[in-house]
């Protein structure tokens, strides 16, 4: 689609981007609110599953997806992706229950899934490398508008409307997405006509299935050492193996093998698989602390949040435009991670809302910077007919890499979390029920768990009713929940820190190849060099 006229180009980019807004938007807006909706759920047990669940089926479609849309087209997928998201949207505002919630989460997720990797890659089709770092920086600010606008309203709309409309109130936006692809957006060159990989499509998908579930139920389902999560492993390797004996002989493999003896495609994913380990894990507890430590409202725990995405899309631009001038990228992620892990730091040790701030302004800055070079340095690394294998692989090891991030952290947090709720419920100042009323007391400690600090008008209303000695034992109760949330969320973070400084020592391996200037393929010599896998630690960012 290089051919494509400038202006042809940019109605098409806004079409994808309305694409892209919508998904994200329907994603942020939740991320605020997500605490009290499982709390009127009553399925705070299954926290992790809402958000795993959305992960899980949108991994399993990036990768699907990313082959089939070399071989038919991008346009397909994204009207596809687009339907399925709006029906899963719709379906998850009529939830009674928790298990309706995550079934139809995972719908949204399929829906995401293929949107996402389908909009990346049609970047690649339209725009060479050196043109895709400015596109890729302002994809990134769609992501970082959705960040302000949809956890502040969220939150705004969760405290003053039915939790149902954060799913409904942007569906006409997903309409208008929807007709503006159909209309704009060119059918495109089909790939060659083979036939899809369909055994390669179920055992990578057995492969992914058994080993997320066995990091989002260890620890806190069954135990680590359980039948049922050693099981699932095995499951898991067996699988992997076959998967890849497959591959190896596939005429047309849905993710082809050949692009990991690529070192710049094999250390991207990794560092992105890391990096969304250490962020994803970390940062969804962050509404967590704002609302159940600081006791924040909903409504403004997006204000709290906001910062981060702010300069998160200022940074995330400017970037874009500076690897479309140099024709570089190593350098920002040399810079950016730092500054990451900078802010992961400061998280470990907040305690008020300025300080909450301002770890969220410098992790923000941080992302910006480092975020967009990874999917760059694959995409340039390949041929354009694998572009949107490789742009799904991409995308794959970062949602796994959140998706076992995020229940690797939910079991730390668990386990911490158990331990310090007894250290306060025992301890010399923990509060005396004795002096209370049985019936009285069995009451209030039905309030004795992080669940209840995120449902503030139940607590408001519980404390209204309460005698005068009974709320300040009440109190008392709250204060010591409280104080075991923010120890076992400083252990959470200062995890999150420790593998964010991990992802940065790897991109010192990262080699950097001249971002080309068409969609044509990389020389011989560099290709092959590439592919080599002559990877150096290389201290200097050029």
């Amino acid at each position: 689609m290089e051919h494509l006229s400038s202006k042809r180009k940019l109605t098409i980019m806004i079409a994808i981007m309305a694409a892209m807004l919508f998904a994200a938007i329907n994603q942020t807006i939740t991320s605020t609110a997500m605490p009290r909706i499982i709390a009127i759920l009553d399925g705070m047990d299954y926290y992790t599953w809402t958000i795993n669940i959305y992960l899980l089926t949108s991994t399993i479609a990036t990768i699907l997806v990313g082959k089939l849309s070399d071989m038919f087209g991008r346009k397909p997928f994204l009207l596809i992706g687009i339907l399925l998201f709006m029906v899963g949207a719709f379906l998850t505002g009529t939830s009674d229950n928790v298990f309706q919630f995550i079934t139809y989460r995972g719908i949204q997720g399929i829906g995401a899934g293929i949107i996402q990797s389908t909009a990346f890659t049609a970047v690649g089709d339209l725009f060479p490398p050196r043109e895709r770092g400015k596109w890729m920086g302002l994809m990134m600010a769609v992501f970082g508008f959705s960040s302000v606008l949809g956890p502040t309203l969220g939150g705004y709309l969760v405290d003053h409307m039915d939790w149902h409309w954060l799913f409904w109130i942007f569906l006409p936006l997903g309409i208008v997405a929807f007709v503006m692809i159909l209309a704009l957006f060119p059918k495109g060159k089909r790939g060659e006509s083979k036939g899809i990989d369909y055994l390669g499509s179920l055992f990578i998908t057995t492969t992914i299935v058994p080993l997320l579930l066995a990091f989002s139920w260890a620890g806190t389902t069954y135990a680590w050492g359980s039948t049922q999560i050693i099981g699932l492993l095995a499951v898991s390797v067996v699988s992997a193996f076959i998967f890849i004996l497959i591959e190896r002989k596939a005429s047309n493999p849905v993710l082809p093998l050949h692009l990991f003896k690529n070192s710049v495609v094999t250390i991207s994913n990794l560092i992105g698989f890391i990096m969304n380990f250490g962020m994803m894990g970390a940062m969804i507890y962050l509404s967590f602390f704002v609302q159940g430590v600081l006791g924040i409202s909903a409504t403004y725990a997006g204000y709290v949040t906001m910062p981060m995405s702010i300069v998160m899309v200022v940074s995330s631009s400017i970037t874009g435009q500076l690897m479309a001038k140099k024709g570089k990228y190593k350098r920002f992620a040399l810079i950016g991670i730092p500054i990451m892990v900078a802010g992961m730091a400061i998280m470990i040790f907040m305690n008020s809302v300025p300080t909450a701030v301002l770890s969220m302004i410098v992790f923000g800055f941080g992302l910006g910077l480092g975020m967009p070079v990874f999917s760059l340095a694959t995409q340039n690394a390949v041929s354009h007919k694998d572009l949107g294998a490789a742009t799904a692989s991409s995308q794959l090891f970062r949602n796994l890499g959140g998706t076992i991030g995020i229940a690797v952290m939910g079991t730390v947090m668990s386990n911490n979390l158990t331990h310090q709720l007894k250290d306060a419920m025992t301890s010399p100042s923990a509060p005396d029920f004795s002096k209370l009323d049985p019936a009285l007391a069995q009451q209030m400690a039905a309030f004795a768990n992080p669940q209840a600090l995120m449902n503030k008008p139940l607590l408001n209303q519980t404390k209204a009713s309460l005698p005068a000695d009974a709320l300040a034992i009440f109190n008392q109760m709250l204060d010591g929940i409280r104080d075991a949330l923010g120890q076992t969320l400083s252990i959470v973070f200062l995890t999150g820190t420790i593998v964010l400084a991990v992802a940065f020592v790897l991109v010192f391996f990262l080699k950097e190849l001249p971002l080309r200037t068409s969609n044509a393929a990389a020389a011989p010599a560099e290709a092959e060099k590439a592919a080599e896998g002559l990877a150096t630690p290389v201290l200097a960012a050029d």
